[in-house]
């Protein structure tokens, strides 16, 4: 905390704002991927959204529960029974600040706790000036380096920083790569990071609805280590503040290296998701 910026307080209202925004990331990649040819759905449930884009996707999960009411027992049967149909188990991303009565009812249906993710946040104002190291330098990415950037921003992810509690998904590389590509048509635009002219990163923003959502941001590992990080992250709150954005969400692994840069930026700790799983 400095002189003129107090830690973002998360409120249910908050919390709301950004399940929804997330709810509306995921379903707009899963149709993505249907349009390029993937089997799946996208099924509205409780004001949040269950989505299936192919075996082993990231957008098959349920999303943003928990904000717009408690899921009947013949709504959420319906989610299980078209998951099972693609031989799926249901993965559920809930906020600890959704309604309580939804874990209750997850629980007492089978659904296991597997692992937990953060979501972090930060106001948009009073942002510092952006200090890029030297050698660094932060830009968007256009469709004409797309397959560049995937390949550098692929082999980062595939070799991450051993710090915190692992990642609770993985994901083959063309599974990766196209779920950025769903990503691009969902609306998430690219940065690129260079070291020395040479491009060692990437990273990507969202903005809907005032919220700034930052996807995945990836270090080559040659390039770690240099501020590569924080320049994508100061690049893209420039951004997100002026696009009228009020808040900046990120979501990370607890306890990771990414958590920690998050914070070093000005991101607090806004909330955390339970991953809870049922298996077919």
């Amino acid at each position: 905390m400095t002189a003129d910026r107090s830690p973002l307080f998360c409120d249910v209202a908050l919390a709301g704002r950004v399940e929804r925004a997330e709810a509306g990331l995921v379903a707009a990649a899963a149709r993505a991927g249907h349009r390029r040819g993937a089997a799946g759905f996208v099924m509205p449930v409780a004001g949040g959204v269950a989505t299936f884009a192919g075996a082993g996707s990231p957008f098959d999960k349920v999303a943003g529960l928990g904000f717009g009411g408690v899921p009947g027992e013949a709504e959420l049967a319906a989610v299980e029974r078209a998951f099972a149909d693609c031989g799926a188990p249901v993965q559920v991303e809930l906020c600890h600040l959704a309604d309580p009565a939804v874990g209750e009812l997850l629980t007492g249906r089978g659904y296991r706790l597997e692992s937990f993710e953060n979501v972090l946040g930060r106001a948009l104002d009073h942002l510092p000036e952006p200090v890029t190291p030297a050698g660094v330098e932060v830009r968007r990415s256009g469709d004409d380096e797309f397959d560049r950037w995937l390949d550098v921003v692929a082999d980062a992810v595939a070799r991450p920083d051993a710090q915190g509690v692992p990642w609770h998904e993985e994901f083959p590389r063309e599974m990766y790569v196209a779920a950025e590509r769903d990503l691009a048509a969902a609306g998430v635009v690219r940065y690129a990071a260079l070291c020395d002219g040479v491009l060692a990163g990437g990273a990507g923003l969202r903005t809907t609805e005032g919220v700034a959502q930052f996807a995945g941001a990836a270090t080559a590992p040659a390039h770690r280590r240099r501020g590569v990080q924080s320049a994508l992250l100061a690049a893209r709150l420039a951004d997100a503040a002026a696009a009228g954005c009020d808040v900046a969400v990120i979501v990370t692994q607890p306890g990771s290296r990414s958590q920690q840069n998050a914070q070093r930026r000005g991101f607090d700790l806004l909330y955390t998701r339970a991953v809870l799983v049922k298996h077919p």
